[in-house]
């Protein structure tokens, strides 16, 4: 399976780099802040949460006139709720084919991809336990870039995110309030961004 997962990597950003090299295809810069929400995330709605955690990080890549291809990492601490003796954070590294129609200076888009996706969990009870888990995952969403000019413009942005495998913790199935051993991590996340070109 993981001859295929990386395969299937690989085809998906031949394919969209060479659908990025469109006439006139331009590089981007795009860094993002936004939060978590819904499925394992200690944010379970999009509304009406007062726990919100920050969400942060970078894309880059390429926008033809129709579509584009984007390389995103991201980083979340305190993912699963901030409570004292517990800490958690979950890492994206994800590659994106985007459908992304230039209309005037407004981009509407799509996207999906797939990439790894870390997360970590530290238990202070009497000595600190430390969990890892490094998963293939995917990632499917969309939003809007409406641009001022040739070179800077905002970003609206919704996604979901999924783990291709089960977690697992030894030994552990409720940690505090949240369970983590065997399902797939997965959880939304909106943001905002800037877009230099």
């Amino acid at each position: 399976m993981l001859k295929k997962l990386c395969l299937l990597c690989v085809t998906a950003a031949a394919l969209t780099m060479l659908s990025a090299t469109e006439v006139r295809a331009q590089a981007f810069f795009s860094p993002f802040v936004g939060y978590d929400f819904g499925g394992d995330s200690g944010c379970h709605s999009f509304r009406g949460c007062e726990d919100k955690k920050l969400n942060m990080g970078i894309g880059f890549g390429s926008l033809g006139q129709n579509s584009g291809f984007e390389q995103e990492f991201a980083y979340a601490k305190h993912f699963f709720g901030e409570v004292p003796g517990r800490d958690s954070s979950v890492l994206t590294l994800m590659s994106n084919f985007m459908i992304a129609p230039k209309i005037g200076p407004v981009r509407p888009y799509g996207l999906f991809g797939v990439g790894l996706m870390k997360t970590n969990v530290e238990l202070s009870v009497g000595d600190v336990i430390s969990f890892t888990n490094n998963h293939f995952a995917w990632d499917v969403g969309g939003g809007i870039m409406v641009f001022f000019g040739e070179h800077f413009g905002i970003r609206g942005d919704l996604r979901r995110f999924q783990s291709f495998q089960d977690l697992h913790i030894e030994g552990f199935n409720d940690l505090g309030g949240f369970t983590l051993d065997n399902t797939k991590l997965d959880y939304g996340r909106a943001s905002v961004a800037i877009v230099l070109k």
